[in-house]
């Protein structure tokens, strides 16, 4: 059965002010286009201003400078998208784990395993893990010697969790993400490759999400640390030794080489990536595909890379570039000539 809220109970847990029927019931939540009876919308880019006076939504979320705009019931917020956030949470649809360990699962005499936690078919729990309360464990979940599972964490099925990794409380775990894999660290001896047995492990702060097949390296010596409030998104790859600082957050097929020091607050969007064995400063935002080629001490946007063109002109400029060095070298002699 749905549930159902009513507007003022709606404005009371985001903060908002209320405009109009604070007895508006509210059953879902629904984009302005979408929306009916019942949904509640919300409106956070201009772009789509167009489409309020049309919405069949029962109330929407606003901002200030668009309520007057509105003549229906509203919730006024100066950031629409975080109260769109915050009440996702009331109309989550997704299936409930059932408490409890299921009769296929492995759990090792020596794991230490809360009573209510839930453990999915299949799972396997290794000698000397700890699982604390509220964990949630998928199906085909693996978690390897020694790792430590914190309050409420919810991990996914097929989850591959190596050895003496730590997780913290709240931290949220995707399908097929590996945690505590080797780095990619080898020794050339002659032309031939000698591997350097990676020794350290993975620490993973609270309220961390980590997206599906996500991967994060153990550390060659000591470990690799996600902090606090990171936020990862699917196929993210974070090699060994890194330290990404707390409420960084990283889109799809990021990547970040070893050794390398993430601070706090940065932005690193879809490819975006950085080199090993550079500092970036808090508050860096990598704009699409930007490499990060060398330490940042700067807050700031950075990007690389050629915007796209039509293909005729975009070869163009590309075969520009292999010019440049030439062309500025002839600039310093006519410079020069003309002194």
């Amino acid at each position: 059965m749905t549930a159902a809220y009513t507007l003022q109970e709606c404005a009371e847990f985001l903060g908002a002010e209320l405009k109009g029927d604070p007895a508006c019931k509210i059953s879902g939540l629904n984009t302005l286009q979408d929306a009916m009876a019942g949904d509640i919308a919300f409106l956070s880019n201009k772009a789509y201003l167009k489409l309020l006076s049309s919405s069949n939504a029962s109330a929407v979320i606003l901002e200030p400078r668009f309520a007057e705009q509105y003549p229906g019931n509203a919730l006024i917020l100066e950031n629409p998208y975080v109260g769109y956030a915050r009440i996702t949470a009331w109309f989550d649809n997704g299936p409930k784990s059932p408490e409890g360990i299921h009769p296929s699962a492995i759990i090792a005499d020596s794991a230490t395993v809360s009573s209510d936690v839930s453990i999915g078919p299949c799972a396997v729990i290794s000698d000397g893990v700890t699982i604390e309360a509220g964990v949630v464990v998928g199906a085909g979940t693996f978690i390897g010697e020694h790792s430590s599972i914190g309050r409420d964490t919810w991990i996914s099925a097929n989850v591959s969790i190596y050895h003496g990794i730590s997780i913290g409380e709240k931290v949220t775990i995707h399908a097929g993400a590996v945690l505590g894999a080797d780095g990619f660290g080898f020794a050339n001896d002659g032309g031939q490759w000698i591997k350097i047995h990676q020794l350290g492990g993975v620490e993973v702060g609270d309220r961390v999400e980590i997206g599906a097949c996500t991967t994060i390296d153990r550390g060659a010596l000591g470990n690799t640390v996600i902090e606090d409030g990171v936020i990862l998104d699917n196929h993210v790859q974070i090699a060994h030794n890194v330290r990404i600082g707390e409420n960084t957050a990283m889109a799809a097929y990021a990547g970040i080489a070893g050794s390398t020091t993430i601070g706090k607050n940065c932005i690193f969007a879809g490819q975006a990536g950085a080199v090993g064995h550079v500092t970036i400063c808090d508050n860096v935002h990598a704009m699409a595909r930007t490499a990060l080629s060398k330490s940042i001490h700067k807050p700031g946007s950075y990007s690389s890379g050629l915007l796209m063109y039509e293909t005729a002109k975009w070869r163009k400029n590309a075969a520009r570039f292999g010019q440049l060095d030439d062309m500025a070298r002839r600039l310093k002699v006519l410079e020069k000539k003309q002194t």
